[in-house]
């Protein structure tokens, strides 16, 4: 920290002297040429035709290596796209920019214009005419053998990580096509992209805790959005059939390398289909935005290959419990409550005794069976307990239409024939409340609009929802949810 510090002390000095000559950031440097761009187009130019040529560039980027020989020196400069190398000398460049060239830091921004040729060793290099700082960093850039390495200190000070970690831009760029990807396939399937609020006075959509804020000139309590889905399904009520929204999301819960606190999500939903057209067309997403980031359907994550190319198995929770849970369980037992609270706590699963079987048949789940998720797989059969905006299957009422998608034993999408009978949504959103009463805080709140909108009639409609975060993770072989959001949530530096 000493040196660092020591370091900064240099660098504002320099930036005095800066002050002093004139104006020390300039902003009439107008760039014409990116690096990649130079590198592609030229790349298989020789030097004599090069030479011959004599083709002007334009170039300004960050300055990431730096090499002084006397009357000649080299750098590396580095934009958006990618680095070139620059060529500055005595003769052509001039002595007296040359010698203040000499004195710029590496991590200064530099606007260059010159001769584009090749070295002996066929790099292709900005031969500078003029070369001026644009910007000066007044601090050090992390040691350039290796980057910056300390993963807190990546996620807190992204712009650096962004800068020093190639790697990282490239995570993002993808996660971009990602979101692209999905946007189009529904696009094209004639959905219309929508926005719903996202500080709601009834938090709704799902079973999570909210962020509570104040709005002071309604006085009233506001929550952040923990979903979309009771305003989306309103819209289709509205006679919008086709819509979707990729939406910004807080859920006042904990963070692991699954979980952040702000989160983003792609809701859409479809009248007149239900949850088996869902699951066709969440595989198409997933298959559209693999290929939009990797551009293949077989891919490394986490050292295990992921194959989405096959049509992805269907495995009903039970049936999941049976084959991963390590014990023979019937039917019966899966729905008797006692024989699910013993497995339960003989897993060191706490459960509470207002809990019915379906609760507690979705807990054993996520404790035996999750974990062994790793191929893509949909996940089938939840308990209406369990899925309080879902539909009550026809032939099995305790049962709802409902999938979960899970990838490398994470959730990746949830989707179901949506519940369009407004007296049972209002028992359910009754039920709800009675668990909050009873001290759930996820408990959905009851949404007495939404029930009214039902009683205009929804038609039936299939919705579902992925997780974009989770699913840039598989895709970028990420280990972490905070390696695909620019600035995660962190708690603040001592």
């Amino acid at each position: 920290m000493e040196e660092e510090n020591k370091i900064v002390a240099e660098r504002r000095q320099k930036l005095k002297s800066l002050r002093a000559a004139g104006n020390a950031y300039p902003n009439d440097f107008r760039r014409k040429d990116l690096a990649d761009n130079l590198l592609k187009t030229y790349a298989n130019n020789s030097r004599e035709e090069l030479e011959k040529a004599k083709v002007s560039a334009v170039v300004a980027g960050r300055m990431m290596l730096k090499r002084v020989m006397g009357k000649a020196s080299f750098a590396t400069l580095q934009d958006g796209s990618g680095r070139i190398q620059v060529y500055v000398t005595n003769d052509v460049t001039g002595e007296a920019a040359h010698e203040q060239f000499k004195h710029w830091d590496l991590g200064d921004v530099l606007g260059v214009e010159g001769t584009l040729f090749k070295t002996n060793k066929g790099e292709l290099t900005v031969h500078a005419r003029t070369i001026r700082l644009l910007a000066k960093s007044l601090r050090p850039l992390p040691e350039k053998f290796h980057g910056l390495a300390d993963q807190e200190l990546r996620y807190r000070r992204r712009y650096v990580d962004l800068i020093v970690n190639p790697a990282v831009r490239e995570v993002f760029a993808a996660r971009a096509r990602v979101v692209q990807a999905l946007r189009e396939t529904l696009a094209a399937d004639g959905y219309l992209e929508v926005e719903t609020p996202m500080m709601q006075p009834i938090p709704g959509g799902a079973v999570a805790r909210p962020f509570k804020t104040h709005h002071n000139a309604l006085d009233m309590e506001l929550y952040l959005r923990i979903a979309p889905e009771l305003f989306l399904k309103r819209l289709v009520i509205g006679g919008l059939e086709r819509v979707f929204e990729i939406n910004r999301n807080f859920r006042n819960e904990g963070i692991s390398t699954k979980h952040n606190p702000e989160f983003t999500m792609l809701e859409w939903y479809c009248a007149y289909q239900d949850w088996n057209y869902m699951m066709e067309l969440t595989e198409r997403l997933v298959r559209a935005a693999a290929l939009a980031a990797c551009g293949k359907l077989s891919l490394s994550c986490q050292g295990k290959t992921l194959d989405f190319a096959a049509s992805f198995p269907r495995l009903p929770i039970a049936e999941a419990i049976r084959k991963h849970g390590g014990a023979e369980c019937s039917s019966a037992d899966l729905r008797d409550r006692a024989f699910l609270s013993k497995k339960l706590s003989a897993l060191g699963v706490e459960h509470k005794s207002d809990q019915g079987w379906g609760a507690l048949q979705l807990m054993l789940f996520e404790a035996v069976a999750e974990k062994s998720l790793v191929e893509p797989t949909f996940v089938l059969d939840f308990p209406a307990e369990a899925s309080p905006l879902a539909r009550r299957r026809d032939s099995d009422p305790d049962l709802t239409d409902r999938f979960e998608l899970f990838v490398d034993a994470k959730e990746i999408a949830n989707g179901f024939s949506e519940l369009n009978d407004p007296e049972d949504q209002a028992e359910r959103f009754r039920e709800q409340a009675r668990r909050r009463e009873a001290g759930d805080q996820e408990a959905m709140l009851s949404d007495a609009d939404y029930v009214r909108a039902l009683e205009y009639g929804l038609p039936p409609t299939a919705g579902a929802g992925i997780g974009v975060d989770r699913l840039v993770m598989l895709l970028t072989d990420s280990p972490s949810i905070r390696d695909v959001i620019l600035f995660p949530h962190m708690r603040p530096e001592a």
